[in-house]
């Protein structure tokens, strides 16, 4: 057996048993994926997948071991290459970030600027998606950091980290008569043509759940996953938005203060951003640094503390 089986077991299942797109992806022909899974399968003396004709049809049970064996073998695999990489390369490498639009465009430039202050032979690779998207990229090892506010914590493959509270904030025209109340509630915003996020991105679910507590039905006039996008569409008049507050941080500087700004925690609560690891990952020094620049509640002993499964609250 050798790790090319390993993979290609692997991939076969992460593209849902077709292994001609698990080729496609190990940039290989689907007949050598087919015949290293079989000749896997001949030495282990096992069927992992059950078939139908050429077809994989599901993981067998005895396939599902070996596919939680193989899962330990590739990731200390790809520790063994971090380690390598850490000591021969003296901090060099690449960092790769997975995140929403949110925290890419918004929260990620300053510590990535500090991080290649700090670390100039290290390149810094940014994948952008949904929450699941980033988990999944994360436990895919596609990245070795997650950032985003949903969804990180229901995956058990992921140490999670709380990194910092934001809320909402209504941005709305100065002349619209919202921006001259003290005090905005949900009944004055359900009046009102409603720009805000995907109902999977940077707190939608939190939006929708105080809505529907006081059983009140939005005008939705407008999703959208980026923040930028949701404010040039108030500016167009097509409603009033909905965005996470670090998106209108430096909206005032250079005295571009054409859309008012209204504090919406009172009604929405505090949302928590998460930062996630896949877990048993070896980290890489700079891997550290860049978690503590994100926050200042997050230093190298906490975050190995988590990896190495110690503790399991770490609530703000």
């Amino acid at each position: 057996m050798n790790l090319h089986q390993f993979r290609f077991v692997q991939e076969a299942v992460r593209r849902n048993l077709n292994l001609t797109e698990a080729a496609k992806a190990l940039h290989t022909s689907q007949p050598g994926v087919s015949k290293a899974i079989i000749e896997l399968e001949e030495e282990l003396g096992v069927e992992i997948f059950a078939r139908h004709g050429k077809r994989l049809k599901r993981v067998t049970e005895p396939g599902q071991h070996v596919l939680q064996s193989i899962e330990l073998i590739m990731r200390e695999v790809g520790n063994l290459k971090r380690i390598g990489e850490q000591y021969s390369a003296q901090d060099s490498g690449t960092l790769s970030i997975a995140t929403t639009h949110t925290q890419a465009r918004y929260v990620l430039p300053v510590p990535v600027a500090k991080l290649r202050e700090a670390y100039p032979k290290v390149n810094v690779s940014l994948h952008q998606g949904s929450p699941d998207q980033v988990a999944r990229m994360v436990i895919d090892e596609i990245a070795e950091i997650g950032i985003a506010t949903e969804s990180l914590s229901e995956y058990p493959e992921l140490v999670t980290l709380p990194c910092y509270e934001w809320q909402h904030v209504l941005v709305l025209p100065p002349a619209h008569p919202l921006a001259r109340k003290e005090r905005i509630t949900l009944e004055d915003i359900a009046a009102e043509p409603l720009v805000t996020y995907h109902p999977s991105f940077t707190g939608r679910t939190r939006i929708d759940a105080a809505f529907a507590q006081k059983k009140l039905q939005p005008r939705i006039a407008l999703e959208a996953i980026d923040s930028d996008v949701i404010k040039t569409y108030v500016r167009l008049g097509l409603g009033v938005g909905i965005v996470a507050e670090m998106a209108v941080r430096d909206d005032g500087a250079g005295g571009n203060t054409d859309l008012a700004v209204r504090p919406l925690g009172h009604l929405f609560g505090q949302n928590l951003a998460r930062v996630a690891f896949k877990r048993g990952a070896y980290l890489r020094n700079f891997v550290y640094r860049f978690a503590e620049l994100l926050s200042e509640r997050l230093d190298r002993n906490l975050i190995a503390k988590a990896m190495a499964g110690h503790g399991d609250n770490y609530d703000l």
